[in-house]
């Protein structure tokens, strides 16, 4: 970590990207573009009075609407928190303690990273699954936990989203709150955000296997709106009654006095496995093995970490066929996760890879 830094004068947080205010007309235009559906034309009256109080909520932005006293543990603990927030965070103590027990079994957080499913618009499952549920075969074989994380969900369930991250992190570290405090804002209608729960099944895992395809050369957007959310899980503060919930001056003064960039998944072994059809596999394998160990997660080593080609520069249409006959993909798939299931295996012992105690020279 770099030495304490003189605090930065209040005006160096930097302002002037303009306004984006709506005003009553375009707020009603975007409310009313929820309700396209004839079968609500009868509720005209009842819309328009849910309508107002949305928009009073939006003009004096609610953003939380229930609060509560943080309580111990915070630096201020009468300052008053968002409920959802407590909530989120009291479930990510409670799992890391289950995940910190000997008794607990080892659990999986096993990644199937496609938006597609039989139940949106392709009509036809998604060779990631199939591949996620080889790798699910192995870790229940050994006696393995699975907690699956089928992030189709996001296209396919009704009500589920996952925000995008507001690059908090960019302003000052402290600013970046473990769990994310950015969602809900009921100001913004912008509530039900799933990594509320995501959060601590990452925690309360011993172990994560990421299955995913790749989309023009990157992570599909599912994975990467979770990808992003997740920043908060690498140097995020803990305890938002130091920065008054969002003050920009506040955080940087923190991070300016010595930021200790807490690794809260930490420890927790990994492994990778990308497919694609003709382009960008290597490419996203490496980021992602990156960004896991960047989090101070552990590689299952090199046959945990796998890019493979389905059908190369064949017919979208028959590769599934072409996955039925690649039994040296699946069985790198088997191997991949067994190598998972040795990795977290050891960690559980207490192993720790080479340079584990370190001080880091550069801490970020």
């Amino acid at each position: 970590m770099s030495e304490p830094t003189a605090p930065l004068p209040a005006e160096d947080v930097r302002l002037g990207q303009g306004s984006t205010a709506l005003d009553r007309e375009t707020f009603q235009e975007r409310f009313d573009a929820r309700f396209q559906d004839p079968a609500f034309d009868a509720l005209g009256a009842e819309r328009a009075r849910v309508a107002d109080v949305a928009w009073q909520g939006y003009t004096a932005y609610r953003k939380d609407v229930r609060l509560r006293p943080a309580g111990a543990g915070f630096a201020e603990p009468q300052y008053p928190l968002p409920a959802e927030w407590l909530d989120a965070r009291q479930a990510i103590l409670d799992a890391s303690a289950r995940q910190q027990q000997a008794e607990t079994p080892s659990t999986v957080l096993l990644v199937c990273a496609s938006p597609r499913s039989d139940e949106t618009c392709p009509g036809e499952m998604s060779k990631t699954f199939r591949l996620t549920s080889v790798a699910r075969q192995v870790f229940d074989a050994a006696g393995i936990e699975v907690d699956l994380l089928d992030l189709s969900a996001l296209t396919a369930e009704y009500g589920r989203v996952i925000y995008p991250c507001k690059g908090c992190v960019s302003t000052a570290m402290p600013l970046c709150h473990w769990p994310c405090s950015c969602y809900p804002n009921h100001a913004m209608g912008q509530t039900g955000d799933w990594m509320h729960e995501i959060y601590p099944r990452w925690v309360a895992a011993h172990g994560v296997m990421i299955v995913t395809p790749v989309h023009w050369y990157q992570a599909p957007s599912v994975l990467k709106l979770m990808m992003d959310r997740l920043v908060c899980a690498d140097g995020g503060n803990p305890d938002p009654t130091t920065t008054h919930g969002k003050t920009p001056s506040e955080a940087k003064a923190l991070e300016l006095a010595g930021w200790p960039y807490p690794r809260h998944l930490a420890d927790r072994g990994f492994s990778v496995v990308v497919h694609g059809d003709s382009a960008g596999v290597e490419g996203l394998r490496r980021g992602l093995h990156d960004w896991l160990t960047d989090m101070h997660l552990v590689s299952a080593g090199s046959a945990a970490s796998i890019d493979r080609y389905v059908g190369y520069y064949e017919p979208y249409a028959t590769s599934h066929r072409s996955l039925d006959g690649d039994e040296a993909l699946l069985e790198e798939v088997r191997l991949a996760a067994r190598s998972l299931v040795e990795c977290v295996t050891r960690l559980r012992t207490g192993w720790r890879p080479p340079g584990h105690d370190e001080r880091e020279p550069r801490a970020k």
